[in-house]
């Protein structure tokens, strides 16, 4: 059963749920709280009030994401060939204007990335990419091409972002509204 804390303008509910683990965490996801504790722990509320903070501020972009995927819609008519076609296109371009070439591209339905980047120069793309917007594909690829150069989220490679997108965190805020909005079509 659901409880709920109060944290300054915020109702947030949470849940405690009791498992065979080690040490007690935190999950915030779909604007609901997991207190995950151990099976003997004795103060879950008191892990709540510890946390304030984090659970504060994790709802509150949670809010923001939820906010900002009312305003957006996903592409549904464009067809996987088509998507594919676009992403070769944009890994060429990229690719040459930064002086990096992937090993291979592939495409795969993803549950938790938009795409990845392996340390051997392989780009994954997540096929539900698809239904995104063709300003939020690039910035996908762009992400992953510039890992080619920086394999991590160093400053430089937030540097390279940069360049071409001063606005990046506004993109990845639109890409967890899109995440949001796409968690929800299924």
């Amino acid at each position: 059963m659901d409880k709920q804390i109060t944290i300054h303008d915020a109702t947030i509910a949470y849940e405690v749920i009791r498992r065979n683990v080690k040490n007690p965490k935190l999950e915030y996801g779909r604007s609901k709280l997991k207190v995950i504790v151990p099976e003997k722990y004795t103060d879950p509320e008191g892990l709540i009030q510890r946390h304030r903070r984090w659970i504060y501020n994790r709802h509150s972009r949670m809010q923001s994401i939820l906010s900002g995927a009312k305003q957006l819609e996903l592409d549904a008519e464009r067809c996987e060939e088509d998507f594919r076609a676009l992403v070769h296109i944009l890994v060429n371009t990229i690719g040459n204007e930064k002086g990096v070439k992937p090993e291979k591209v592939r495409f795969r339905k993803m549950k938790t990335k938009w795409g990845s980047c392996s340390s051997k120069g392989n780009l994954n793309f997540n096929s539900h990419m698809r239904q995104l917007p063709e300003d939020m594909i690039e910035y996908v690829v762009f992400h992953e091409m510039v890992h080619l150069i920086e394999l991590n989220h160093s400053s430089r490679f937030w540097e390279h972002i940069r360049s071409r997108y001063p606005d990046h965190k506004e993109k990845e805020k639109q890409l967890s509204s899109y995440w949001h909005l796409l968690q929800n079509s299924f």
